[in-house]
């Protein structure tokens, strides 16, 4: 048996079992009327649990707790649908993943916020099971929420859906990472002079950014664009990110000896600028 130990929403509850072992249930209204202390069976049609690491408990309720469980019950959807065509079972924190991903996306479209995707032609053209999986992605979406994101996002989903076949790597050493991005969030810190809110839905998505990064840097497979567009716009609409990007840049170079290209410094100054400007 488990016991709740939060309800974050209609369709998502924190539970605990006997050996404290904490896991996020997910289930179209499994926390409807429920309270903290009640029980919950471990079986049950339609559930996904998926395993909280203590370290990670404070980010994981604040940011299901945040999204409206619509972003959910889409994801459930979209999974299915993935795990019918690919023949296989996907890595259970995809259902987390996709989740915050989808509520962005759709943040993103309403501020008329572009971010383009400069491996899109990549995806489609080496991964087309999973872009059209991504598409239908957005005609559930277009269906449930009547809103038409445009065709790119089919391949930031198929990206989300390529990685969550891959068992978890290990080809970089965690350590490292993490005294990179301990590095990184302190500069970007003192330089752009704010103190963010360490378990706000923001930082969390901040540091799920790092860890990529981290990950792509030290196995090597830094995006690079053949062209600047993306870093051009960000330098000429939020230059002090830009900034603070390039500082990263040069930070990185001299403790690593390794240079980054503009299109991962653009991608930094992105989320450096949505940290900063909610914070």
């Amino acid at each position: 048996m488990l016991h709740i130990k939060k309800v974050l929403n209609s369709s998502v509850i924190l539970v605990s079992d006997k050996n404290d072992k904490e896991y996020i249930v997910l289930k179209k209204g499994i926390g409807y009327g429920r309270k903290q202390g009640e029980t919950v069976e471990t079986l049950g049609d339609s559930r996904v649990f998926v395993p909280v690491a203590k370290a990670d408990r404070l980010q994981l309720v604040e940011l299901l707790g945040a999204i409206p469980p619509i972003y959910l019950e889409l994801t459930q959807e979209i999974v299915l649908f993935a795990e019918q065509q690919l023949k296989t079972s996907l890595n259970k924190h995809i259902y987390l993943v996709l989740t915050d991903h989808l509520n962005f996306a759709v943040e993103r479209f309403r501020e008329n916020i572009t971010i383009t995707n400069r491996v899109f032609w990549e995806l489609k053209t080496f991964y087309p099971k999973e872009y059209q999986i991504g598409l239908y992605a957005l005609k559930i979406i277009r269906q449930k929420m009547e809103i038409g994101l445009p065709e790119e996002e089919a391949a930031n989903i198929a990206f989300h859906i390529v990685s969550a076949q891959k068992e978890a790597e290990s080809q970089y050493d965690a350590m490292r990472a993490a005294k990179l991005i301990g590095k990184v969030v302190t500069l970007v810190t003192y330089y752009m002079k704010c103190q963010p809110n360490k378990s706000s839905i923001h930082y969390s998505r901040f540091l799920s950014h790092m860890q990529y990064f981290a990950e792509r840097f030290f196995t090597d497979r830094m995006l690079d664009a053949d062209d600047d567009f993306l870093y051009e716009q960000m330098e000429a609409g939020y230059p002090k990110a830009v900034t603070c990007a390039e500082k990263i840049r040069a930070l990185i170079f001299e403790e690593y000896d390794k240079a980054i290209p503009n299109e991962e410094v653009a991608y930094l100054a992105v989320h450096i600028q949505r940290l900063t400007s909610r914070s």
